[in-house]
């Protein structure tokens, strides 16, 4: 079940549920590596270089490489702490990603090679084979399943059997085996992006021998920034443990008034204006799908889904004065390469660690609901500010519960 703790804010003492959301985008997912590890070593400051991630967040939630990340912080190694500290996760990336998504290297004839093998792919199948990630993954995570992990986890996949969202969640793990899945495998499926990486298929049996099949893709279908199913999860949870009661004092919190959430985004290049209506006027169904090395219609579902929920939880905060209590943050400045998922060569790979470092230095800034646009708030700091501060809460509430218990 979702856990709590309490928080003295404003001299009174509100239960706070922890939320931390981590978006999809490939190789992107150095970003809020170089973020979480900040974080982190903010929280190593305030209560020891034991403290990980997982021990302050009631909730993590993450979609494809989100996904990924958000199993590395929480996974259990052989001592019951986290097989990774977030300072790792960057380090990890740079080490495979190459692997998971080799780029074609030839001489004078690379060019026209790289474009007939890139229509090829698109026609005959997905453009890596996905070998190297999932013996990686199956290598990491062994037999480790979802009720297992150090706290609570939300990681979505679409079944494209099924046509709906999968979502994969470590209380429905423990309370069902046929959803307890394979920590192997919700990272694989909840990562295999249409065009890029292959669909994943799995059973998950229980003690009676029953049995239940996934055929999943990439879970960026079903929601490419999770806050939202993150947030979903703790009211269902409460809704749970409430069914019972009638009292009132509970409402608050689906106001958002007993919720700390951290939203971290992978990039996006909404300022460099990648495709016009005027070109995408005399596209066919090959065009929208891959385009010049990228994918349309996968980028512009991925963003439209992104900043809707964005937009969505910035309403519910705003409009009861808790904007505080949300924390995105995103950059919207990628360009060229820097925006691609599966780039992955050394020079892109230290160029997003970089463009996370600077990300750290930029003013907060928060989702306008009349414009749509991020816009820098004056007064509240950086992010790298904004992120102490978080970290300072988040130490707070671990030990206000450490006490309850």
């Amino acid at each position: 079940m979702v856990s709590a703790t309490t928080v003295n804010n404003s001299s009174k003492g509100i239960k706070m549920f922890t939320v931390l959301s981590i978006d999809g985008g490939g190789i992107r997912g150095v970003i809020p590596g170089t973020l979480l590890a900040f974080l982190e070593s903010k929280l190593q400051e305030l209560d020891g270089a034991d403290a990980r991630i997982a021990d302050y967040f009631d909730v993590i939630s993450g979609t494809s490489t989100g996904g990924l990340v958000t199993t590395m912080l929480t996974a259990p190694n052989k001592d019951n702490r986290p097989l990774f500290a977030a300072k790792d996760i960057n380090a990890f990336y740079l080490e495979h990603t190459p692997n998971i998504f080799p780029q074609n290297r030839y001489n004078y004839l690379s060019i026209i090679h790289t474009i007939i093998r890139s229509w090829l792919d698109a026609l005959t199948g997905p453009k890596y084979d996905g070998k190297y990630f999932h013996k990686l993954l199956n290598n990491l995570l062994g037999d480790l399943t979802l009720h297992q992990t150090l706290t609570n986890i939300v990681v979505p996949a679409f079944d494209i059997k099924l046509f709906q969202p999968c979502i994969f969640s470590t209380s429905d793990g423990k309370e069902t085996a046929l959803k307890n899945a394979r920590l192997a495998d919700i990272c694989i499926s909840t990562a295999a992006a249409p065009t890029f990486l292959p669909a994943h298929s799995f059973t998950t049996t229980d003690l009676n021998g029953n049995s239940r099949s996934f055929d999943l893709i990439d879970g960026a279908a079903a929601a490419n920034n999770p806050t939202m199913l993150a947030i979903s999860h703790v009211f269902r949870e409460m809704a749970k443990e409430n069914s019972d009661d009638d009292d009132d004092d509970e409402a608050p919190i689906m106001e958002g008034k007993r919720m700390l959430v951290l939203s971290l985004g992978t990039g996006s290049a909404k300022r460099q204006e990648k495709y016009s209506a005027a070109k995408a006027s005399q596209w066919g169904l090959i065009n929208w799908i891959f385009d010049n090395g990228s994918t349309p219609l996968i980028d512009i579902f991925s963003d439209a889904s992104s900043d809707v929920v964005d937009f969505l939880v910035s309403t519910l905060f705003q409009s009861h004065t808790l904007k505080k209590n949300y924390l995105r943050i995103q950059e919207d400045t990628l360009v060229g390469d820097e925006s691609s998922v599966d780039m992955a060569t050394t020079e892109n790979l230290q160029r997003l660690v970089e463009i996370g470092n600077n990300l750290l230095k930029k003013p907060v800034s928060r989702v306008d609901l009349e414009t749509g646009k991020c816009q820098t708030i004056n007064g509240e700091g950086t992010n790298a500010q904004a992120l102490t501060h978080f970290a300072k809460l988040l130490s707070d509430q671990r030990k206000l519960r450490m006490v309850d218990q």
